[in-house]
């Protein structure tokens, strides 16, 4: 197939750093990474010559300088998921996925790679051999695309084609969304008498389900920067939730102060997990940022 010219080809930012592991099979010299100081490093990095080791080696590292794809060193995919702390960052950049013969089968962008790294392995094990990791140190959204399309114009010049994984239409590597579901609703309305005291209701509800939201206004319209935060992150992590509306007072007349009492908890949102509080918006999206939901939706 014709290579692919690009009139203008996007660098990689400053910022970018490079994760890379020894590997015989994909890495020419071993560099250890050094965490970013304030001030430069008078040794950025610490080269050695190759070993020639009877299996591959486990440990991770980071090149310092800047360099392209092809230059970047490949990280074997470890078959266990707790060695993903160590072997990839939960950080933001982006990433490209390698199978056993070496071919690229998706470019990414993550804000937790690791997270990401450890979602493909578990859908398509057999398309997850090695990952090329560029780390992007304090990243927003036009330097992640930036690093992305760096990475994706230098493999279509050097192949002539888009890897398969970013083809369009393709849905093996981008998570799709669930459904919109509807907002559950606790009573029949405010002028029907109850048999059952709401605190019990409410008790019912997040025992009965594995994960519950309850939040200001609906999960199609949240009403407040909190709760449309809350809905954003528990959509991206593809979780299967129940979603309650506090302010609507014509279904779940009374909640917000029975909510309060039960919880202990003063402020909206509130999420529960497997019948436990585990907090509002700053909480949920700290645990969110470190990788830690995935492993809590699961148990």
């Amino acid at each position: 197939m014709a290579t692919t010219n690009l009139s203008s080809p996007l660098h990689a930012p400053s910022s970018l750093r490079l994760l890379s592991s020894y590997s015989p099979q994909f890495a020419p010299h071993l560099s250890f990474y050094s965490h970013p100081k304030p001030m430069p490093l008078p040794f950025p990095s610490i080269s050695f010559k190759p070993v020639r080791p009877t299996r591959p080696r486990q440990l991770s590292a980071v090149v310092s300088a800047l360099g392209k794809l092809a230059e970047t060193e490949a990280v074997l995919v470890p078959p266990e998921s707790d060695e993903f702390v160590w072997k990839f960052p939960s950080v933001s950049g982006v990433y490209a996925v390698y199978d056993e013969n070496n071919d690229i089968q998706f470019v990414g962008i993550s804000r937790n790679i690791s997270a990401s790294v450890l979602s493909h392995l578990k859908s398509v094990p057999e398309l997850c051999r090695a990952v090329k990791v560029g780390v992007v140190d304090e990243p927003d959204r036009a330097a992640l695309t930036h690093a992305w399309k760096s990475w994706m114009e230098e493999h279509i010049a050097a192949t002539g084609k888009v890897p398969p994984g970013n083809e369009s239409g393709n849905s093996t590597w981008v998570r799709q969304p669930p459904k919109k579901k509807s907002d559950l609703r606790l009573t029949p309305g405010r002028h029907v008498q109850l048999t059952v005291a709401l605190e019990e209701l409410v008790d019912r509800l997040v025992k009965e389900n594995r994960v519950v939201a309850f939040i200001k206004g609906s999960r199609s319209a949240p009403q407040c920067g909190f709760s449309q935060r809350v809905v954003g992150i528990l959509e991206s992590e593809g979780v299967d939730y129940e979603s309650i509306d506090v302010l609507d007072e014509e279904y779940n007349n009374g909640l917000r102060e029975t909510l309060k009492k039960y919880s202990n908890w003063p402020t909206f949102p509130q999420v529960f997990v497997n019948g436990e509080l585990v907090g509002g918006c700053d909480i949920l999206s700290s645990m969110h940022e470190k990788g830690e939901l995935a492993g809590l939706f699961k148990k």
